[in-house]
């Protein structure tokens, strides 16, 4: 158990370690610089992730597409609308139909994983070709979410980079394996410690609930004997 929870920092430790972070052209190569590139697969966000992370997820982007001819990308904001709705479900349907409108413009086949911060929002799209391939809510709920909830001291872009670089590797990873291919710049078996460890709070929390529960009925009875 002490060796799972210690892995739970290993994708924040991933945007503070030198080995993923490039070095600039510079004379003075003992000394890394940040390579700040330009996004292929992050549509918008990009100011608001680690810039190694940036790196990774194109990394692992572009091999994904020259094997498969699959995209994957991001698109991450703080708020989709400063709109005020009166309704949950008319700010669903505003949700819906602007994540429509990015996908209008993507081509064939891609994944797109959708991030608003203000608006409490997370999602997992795709073209017809790749639907069911990706578990959207083991995506969402083992992968991602908990990272973004995490109660640490890790800054909020912290946790939406290790989010974002955590589902994104595991939505490679997926659609790699449905094509019989291997993508080797995936973050292989982290992703999946973070999920296990995961489960393993909620069994524990329902269980504790359930404990709770049961020793408070019981300690009642006991009063009225």
């Amino acid at each position: 158990m002490r060796h799972l929870f210690k892995n739970i920092g290993v994708l924040f430790a991933l945007l503070s370690i030198t080995t993923v972070v490039s070095f600039s052209d510079t004379k003075n190569l003992s000394v890394p610089q940040i390579k700040h590139i330009n996004s292929k697969f992050i549509l918008k966000g990009q100011e608001s992730i680690d810039p190694r992370a940036v790196e990774k997820i194109d990394i692992m982007g572009n091999e994904l597409f020259v094997k498969t001819g699959v995209r994957v990308y991001i698109y991450a904001t703080n708020q989709y609308t400063d709109k005020k709705f009166s309704e949950i479900k008319s700010k669903i349907g505003f949700i819906k139909s602007f994540e429509s409108n990015i996908t209008k413009s993507l081509e064939n086949p891609y994944g797109l994983i959708t991030l608003s911060l203000e608006d409490k929002h997370i999602n997992f799209l795709t073209s017809k070709e790749l639907e069911g391939i990706v578990d959207r809510d083991e995506l969402l709920s083992g992968y991602m979410i908990p990272l973004l909830a995490s109660h640490d001291k890790n800054s909020i872009e912290s946790k939406i980079s290790a989010s974002l670089l955590n589902g994104y590797s595991e939505v490679v990873s997926s659609v790699a394996k449905a094509k019989g291919v291997e993508v080797e710049s995936v973050i292989s078996g982290v992703g999946r410690t973070v999920s296990k460890i995961w489960k393993i709070f909620m069994y524990l929390t329902i269980l504790g609930g359930l404990m709770a529960y049961i020793y408070a009925l019981w300690r009642d009875k006991r009063r009225h004997q």
